[in-house]
């Protein structure tokens, strides 16, 4: 047995195949992840924590989201013990997928207060989703939707990710457009901002944002944005899946303007870096494996290659799954994995999207959080397991 390979723990349980036959699986043994991490780090790592919905409110999931204010805060205590920051109400955890804007201003306001004890970093979402798209008639009316927000957010001392504006890329007609906004907005802020970049992939509203189709045109204006507002740029994230375009942008970044890593897919070696740098990160997928990617970077910043890409490589075919195609249900994932651990009592999301993914996919879930040593109480995870599949129709 290797150092990274454990023993079974002594469970079983039935999970579905694709034809429709079920599996007897042995579950693993949990890693020995930590539960705090006090060491410091060599990167600056986000995690664009999910909302625990109240099972018990008296509201439609679909139409209205009540969220359970207690477990949600508690979730990110979890994610500042293990050294993360949280990125908060943003666009692909939250916003225009359930939560509005006020409510997503209150989740900041509690996020941001309940971070200052605990001296946690928070980055919060400004966007433009209190603007229906349809109602933005021209870019002031977009700019005045970010100043609105900007403002909300730094009124409780949060800082801010700018996050792309559905209603921008509806009434942009070139990247000329996006300068315009871009540099009205940025030469208010009070501190520098993290500018996030979310492909189409995540959010189709989103196609041509900059002013184009073509990505790599697309980066030419948002690194022309960036480099002209350095002063008030912390850092970028981009969300695209691709990480030769990610490198190439990461190059071509201001000094000081830092990249951070939004690709669920190949986050290890971007993270890892190479001769001429590394990507810090912002990640929907350090929700779910936390732990793991706590303990990763904590052999990163000893230098110890080989323990962090050993740790941290299983969680890759973990990550994949969970943000496959359509990737913008990946959100599901992240909250079974959630319920899996007992950081929630049940499998209830925001919008009803614990029925966005199929049983397969879940059962999938289950297998590869085996496999990278994410499952930390297994007779927990596998009683979960059973009682969702019961549901389903399997093994009842």
């Amino acid at each position: 047995m290797n150092r990274y390979e454990r023993p079974r723990a002594g469970l079983t349980i039935a999970l579905p195949r694709a034809d429709l036959s079920l599996e007897t699986f042995a579950v693993s043994a949990p890693a020995d992840f930590p539960a705090k991490v006090s060491a410091p780090l060599n990167r600056i790592a986000f995690a664009a924590a999910h909302v625990v919905a109240d099972p018990l409110a008296d509201s439609d999931p679909w139409l209205d989201a009540a969220v359970d204010w207690d477990r949600t805060i508690a979730f990110r205590e979890h994610l500042w013990d293990l050294g993360f920051g949280v990125a908060e109400a943003m666009d692909t955890a939250q916003r225009g997928m359930g939560m509005s804007w006020p409510q997503s201003l209150e989740l900041i306001r509690r996020s941001v207060a309940a971070a200052k004890p605990r001296k946690g970093l928070v980055f919060s979402g400004a966007g433009t989703d209190q603007l229906a798209p349809d109602d933005a008639k021209s870019i002031d009316d977009v700019i005045r939707a970010y100043e609105e927000q900007i403002a909300a957010i730094e009124a409780f001392g949060g800082r801010i990710i700018l996050m792309a504006s559905r209603a921008l890329a509806r009434v942009a007609t070139s990247g000329d457009d996006y300068r315009k906004v871009y540099g009205r907005v940025l030469s208010q802020v009070k501190e520098p901002v993290i500018i996030h970049w979310l492909g189409d992939m995540f959010d189709p509203a989103l196609s041509g944002y900059w002013g184009t189709r073509d990505l790599d045109k697309a980066t030419d204006v948002a690194v022309e944005i960036i480099n002209a507002n350095a002063s008030k740029v912390d850092g970028v994230k981009i969300s695209l899946l691709d990480k030769d375009k990610e490198i190439t942008m990461r190059r071509r970044l201001a000094k000081g303007v830092r990249m951070y890593t939004g690709d669920d897919f190949n986050y290890a070696e971007l993270i890892a870096g190479d001769a001429q740098g590394y990507s810090d990160a912002l990640l929907g997928i350090f929700d779910a494996i936390a732990p793991a990617a706590a303990a990763a970077l904590v052999a990163l910043a000893k230098n110890d290659n080989e323990t962090f890409h050993g740790i941290l490589g299983p969680t890759v075919p973990l990550s994949r799954h969970i943000f496959r195609a359509p990737t913008r249900f990946y959100k599901t994932g992240v909250v079974f994995m959630a319920y899996l651990n007992g950081h929630q009592d049940h499998f209830t999301m925001v919008g009803g999207q614990e029925s966005a993914r199929s049983t397969l996919h879940l059962a999938e879930i289950f297998r590869l959080a085996d496999a990278a040593g994410l499952l930390r109480d297994p007779e927990l995870a596998v009683d979960r397991m059973r009682a969702v599949l019961a549901v389903r129709g399997v093994g009842a």
